[in-house]
């Protein structure tokens, strides 16, 4: 009996030092102030308000980080996943995107921005057929800043930073009209 009690208590020491230390270890996560994850998206930044980008934050950056690569989404367009923003180049330094981030160079923030699938630079927001569709805007920390020039599609840029990787974050808004 005193063999199981002094076993139960190692275990119980190695949770609380190593289970707790894992449990408050830092993983990327990204936020927005205007909305929360699984909630609705503001009509503000959607094709029916004035259809300007969000503002995001983003902590618990990985060691190794250098730049960062920004894609929203929406895997539930009829014709399959249609891409609303392309942002890459951004970096290490950045923890968050203001608001209305505009398809010119940013040189308070950096960063370069890419195709979307309304054949536009920079941030075109939801724009649902009909139905709810969820956006999902994925933040990637790579371990290096690639000298990548402006006009990059999603598939373009996800096949250059493979294997650059460190970490990923993940912010889901719905929207529905």
């Amino acid at each position: 009996m005193k063999k199981i009690a002094s076993v139960c208590f190692i275990l119980l020491i190695c949770f609380v030092f190593f289970g707790s230390s894992y449990a408050k270890s830092k993983t990327l996560k990204l936020e927005s102030p205007a909305f929360q994850n699984g909630h609705r998206i503001p009509k503000r930044y959607t094709c029916d308000g004035e259809d300007i980008s969000p503002p995001l934050k983003w902590e618990g950056v990985p060691k190794g980080t250098k730049s960062f690569v920004l894609i929203c989404d929406d895997p539930d367009a009829p014709m399959g996943t249609w891409v609303h923003w392309v942002y890459y180049n951004i970096p290490k330094e950045v923890r968050s995107l203001p608001e209305n981030i505009l398809p010119e160079e940013n040189p308070a923030i950096g960063g370069t921005q890419g195709l979307n699938d309304f054949k536009k630079i920079g941030y075109g927001g939801p724009c649902p057929p009909w139905g709810t569709h969820r956006y999902f805007f994925k933040l990637y920390a790579l371990d290096d800043m690639l000298d990548l020039p402006a006009g990059l599609t999603k598939d373009q840029l996800m096949k250059i930073i493979q294997g650059h990787i460190i970490d990923k974050a993940v912010l889901m808004g719905i929207y529905s009209r």
